[in-house]
């Protein structure tokens, strides 16, 4: 064909062969269009999924260790300022029978994270289950205590609740 057409050739061209030649490019390539783009769009979506579970639970926890520190006999109240509209506690109580000192409530240092004359294992809340497994055997029975009542009111680690719930029946190593 030769580069000069004339003014009815362009009009055919912008008229007829143009959206023809885009419908049966839009027909032969949509299939592959709509699969790139949920593609792209799903693995979008998964992702902020995933920041947004992470957010929640990191908001989740923050909120706990927050609220951890609000209970009554807690570090900002004095023991025996309870209200009645205070939410019941959601540890047992211990026996009748079990008269022995219990540790006193963990207190929340100024990063959130429980001391370590407490918990007794410093640095507690930045170590993983299984680092504290292996530190729960030179624990005191109040220490265990107060680990067990720590997981139960933050992070719920099976493997660290079972431990110590073995130390404490003295079911000794596993």
């Amino acid at each position: 064909m030769s580069d000069h057409k004339t003014p009815g050739d362009r009009l055919l061209d912008l008229l007829v062969f143009g959206p023809a030649g885009l419908a049966i490019t839009a027909v032969e390539e949509f299939p592959k269009l709509v699969e790139k783009g949920r593609h792209r769009v799903e693995g979008q979506v998964h992702t902020a999924r995933l920041v947004g579970q992470f957010a929640v639970q990191m908001g989740r926890r923050q909120i706990e260790s927050t609220l951890g520190g609000l209970k009554p006999g807690g570090p900002t109240e004095p023991p025996g300022a309870a209200t009645a509209s205070a939410p019941p506690a959601t540890t047992p109580a211990p026996a009748a029978a079990d008269d022995r000192a219990t540790p006193p409530a963990a207190a929340p240092s100024d990063n959130g994270a429980l001391t370590s004359r407490v918990l007794g294992i410093p640095g507690y809340d930045s170590l993983s289950a299984s680092q504290v497994v292996q530190r729960l055997g030179g624990l005191s029975q109040g220490e265990l205590e107060a680990i067990r009542d720590h997981e139960l009111s933050h992070r719920r680690r099976r493997t660290i609740l079972n431990r110590v719930d073995q130390l404490l029946a003295g079911a000794g190593p596993v």
